[in-house]
């Protein structure tokens, strides 16, 4: 028989890998639903084009995987979490195995490639697509699971707690979450005895990003608004090859590109400039050192774009191992066998997020996060590639296992007051939320960026300021909507993006200040206290 899906055991808020992972993880036990905010597949995981990290060679060991890792991280990472995470990789690798992905092989063995930052050949992938062939088969699992409800189109706007209690406890607790569903623009309430945030980053706040539309730190912000620690949220990881086209937004042209031979190309002189910013890494420097390096030529320059160049390789071998790419960009009049690629920098990652620890335990009881939205620790001031996909799997599950475990300390949720709308209308200018959507993204693109200054983040924060008193007065007045409760979402991101930077009095990582451009002896999180 099937549940119904507003009370459950288990709510698990996002469909990507982190998500998915933790609700196949508690299925066997628990009553569990999932809600996506669009489609099951509308994800960051669907998008991931490199691969999955983890030691699966018998030369390559934890400890260079770990090093790797803090390397990239800029020593902010948590050793602790890094040892659990790399120990774990071969393990969670060989569950997708068994859920049927089908990774490229190497004779009997699993293909491996190789990207920045890593110092061996421990990349596991489906060709370039490796993220939709994960969520494939992740929701063909979940779909024929009988104790797992999948919602689509649910768009959370804020998590229920014992605020929201019809007699009020004071416990602190999370109790599940108030959505709208798109489909009748009603908000509906979901209860749970615990709840799992995996929504994903915020990269959205951006004007360039590799992230998809729904990315719009929902969680961060949830979380935030009802009292959990965010951490680290300055270090924002920008992409440095994002295909430049008028009509293509955010199409990433993968690491493994220069992985596999891709140079940059200054259009302009023609010359090969990694060589000025790092000799001996050059293309393979981690992603932090090549954005600014790019971005560098194109703002001394004044370029749209620099060039990524793999047409010196054989074409059958840029076509074997790039198929999708080479597809896309074919289709769009590039012939990536024969010429260069326009490519210009954007927003892919966000490292920081919900404080979390090892077992996936936000500052709230009943509530545990996984995945992008979350801060376990891992990457640090820079995440290493690779290692995303693989936190969502070692953090799902760690997760899951936390909640089996405990069952008996999370209590049933008591009754909570339903979603009042007694005193809004609905709003005749949706042209409001539009213009603060195109502003937010702007600044924080032009005074959040890859390089920053004191001034431009001070120019920002007085920005939000005046956003906040705008938006929080449309929220009051008007009934909410997919686009509101994203733009509320979006600038509470872009405030604690700002607020971190504006802390963080050095370069490290992916925080690079002209103010401030010496790295710090001790490294030390950004923490903002709610």
């Amino acid at each position: 028989m099937a549940h119904d899906p507003h009370q459950c055991d288990v709510l698990v808020i996002g469909s990507g890998a982190a998500g998915l992972t933790a609700a196949l993880n508690l299925a066997e036990r628990f009553k569990v639903t999932v809600l996506a905010k669009g489609g099951l597949d509308e994800g960051s995981t669907a998008w991931a084009q490199g691969g999955i990290a983890a030691v699966l060679e018998p030369g390559d060991t934890f400890e260079a995987h770990i090093e790797d890792t803090m390397i990239a991280g800029a020593g902010l990472n948590d050793r602790a979490t890094v040892e659990m995470v790399v120990e774990n990789a071969p393990a969670a690798i060989q569950r997708l195995v068994e859920l049927g992905v089908p990774f490229n092989m190497d004779g009997n063995a699993l293909h491996l490639t190789r990207e920045g930052g890593h110092s061996a050949r421990r990349i596991v992938h489906v060709d370039d697509a490796t993220g939709w062939a994960v969520q494939v088969a992740l929701i063909r699992a979940a779909q024929a699971h009988p104790n797992i409800t999948l919602v689509p189109d649910m768009v959370a706007i804020d998590l229920a707690t014992s605020r929201h209690e019809l007699r009020y406890s004071g416990a602190g607790k999370v109790w599940g979450v108030y959505a709208v569903n798109r489909a009748t623009g009603r908000v509906e309430l979901f209860t749970a005895n615990a709840t799992v945030l995996a929504t994903g980053g915020a990269g959205r706040t951006y004007l360039f990003s590799t992230a998809p539309k729904g990315a719009t730190g929902d969680g961060i912000a949830m979380a935030w608004r009802a009292g959990c620690r965010i951490s680290n949220m300055e270090m924002m990881q920008f992409h440095p090859t994002c295909l430049y086209h008028l009509d293509v937004k955010n199409f990433l042209i993968t690491e493994a590109v220069r992985g596999e031979g891709g140079r940059l190309i200054n259009p302009q002189t023609g010359k090969r400039f990694m060589a000025d910013y790092d000799p001996e890494r050059m293309e393979l420097a981690p992603r932090d050192v090549v954005a600014r390096a790019i971005d560098a030529e194109i703002k001394r320059d004044g370029l749209d774009y620099v060039h990524l160049d793999i047409s010196h390789m054989p074409a059958e071998f840029v076509k074997g191992h790039f198929p999708n790419i080479y597809d896309k960009l074919i289709g769009l009049g590039i012939d990536m066998t024969t010429g260069p690629i326009p490519v210009v920098p954007a927003q892919h990652y966000t490292c920081g997020g919900i404080v979390i620890d090892l077992d996936g335990r936000t500052d709230l009881p009943g509530l545990y996060a996984a995945g992008e939205c979350s801060e376990s620790g891992l990457h640090g001031a820079n995440r290493l590639a690779s290692n995303s996909l693989l936190e969502c799997f070692v953090f799902g599950e760690a997760a899951a296992r936390h909640i089996a475990a405990n069952w008996d300390d999370l209590p049933a949720p008591p009754p909570i007051r339903p979603w009042d709308e007694s005193r809004v209308t609905d709003s005749d200018e949706e042209v409001v939320i539009k213009q603060n959507w195109t502003e937010i993204r702007r600044f924080m693109w032009n005074y959040v960026g890859i390089v920053r200054t004191t001034k431009r983040l001070e120019r920002a924060a007085h920005r939000i300021k005046l956003l906040n008193e705008e938006v929080a007065d449309y929220y009051g007045h008007f009934r909410v909507t997919p686009d509101l409760i994203e733009l509320r979402n979006l600038l509470q991101s872009a405030e604690l993006i700002v607020r971190s930077a504006l802390h963080r009095r050095e370069s490290r990582g992916l925080h690079y200040t002209l103010d401030f451009p010496e790295t710090d002896k001790n490294a030390q999180d950004t923490v903002l206290v709610p």
